[in-house]
């Protein structure tokens, strides 16, 4: 009799020491790549906002009659991929060209998001 408990705890205790990790919460475990992944969209969206808090660019945007909030509420509802390049573009212009190089990449996503309809900036796309 205690062979027969001893070996059902045994297969007991395996069978639920195999079920994969859970947290407290009942959602699994992040992955390391997962966890990358979303620290890199950070960092990206956060050298956006950077670039796009400066006084010059600000002041750029106005005269094109694109206003912060806005811009900032795009930047935020990018995806990973499109904050990732966006960012890596910034880093790759030259000091003096960067608020051209902000001001083109700001029309181009306000572009894309008016033609796929989410936006009502510009009137030309209609």
């Amino acid at each position: 009799m205690t062979r027969r408990l001893i070996c059902t705890l045994l297969i007991l205790s395996l069978t639920l020491g195999a079920l994969p990790a859970v947290a407290a919460t009942g959602a699994p475990l992040a992955s390391t790549a997962e966890v990358l992944a979303a620290q890199q969209s950070s960092d990206a969206k956060a050298r956006i906002h950077q670039v796009l808090a400066r006084d010059d660019v600000r002041s750029q945007l106005q005269l094109q009659g694109v206003d912060a909030d806005e811009v900032n509420a795009r930047v935020a509802a990018l995806s990973d991929e499109e904050a990732q390049q966006m960012a890596d573009q910034l880093d790759q212009l030259p000091a003096g060209a960067s608020v051209i190089g902000v001001l083109f990449a700001v029309f181009v996503i306000l572009l894309v998001t008016d033609i796929l309809g989410l936006t009502d900036v510009y009137p030309f796309t209609r």
